[in-house]
């Protein structure tokens, strides 16, 4: 499936960093949980919530935020 709006296109930019967080680091686990969360919601797209979808790319951001915090 290839992403048609911005918001999609963000959303699989996220899914692709989330992926990247070291397996060492404590937010590895959270950032599965929100990456399976995501792609559940893709994939049932015409039933996709846009509020869940924004709090879980909201959630995802800020895993990112704090893995990047802890590798330094």
């Amino acid at each position: 499936m290839k992403p048609q709006t911005i918001e999609e296109k963000l959303i699989y930019l996220l899914l692709e960093r989330l992926e990247r967080i070291s397996v060492d680091s404590y937010w590895a686990h959270r950032a599965s949980g929100v990456r399976g969360a995501l792609i559940r919601s893709l994939e049932a797209q015409e039933n996709a919530d846009i509020q869940t979808l924004e709090s879980l790319s909201k959630l995802g951001f800020q895993i990112l935020e704090r893995a990047a915090r802890e590798k330094r």
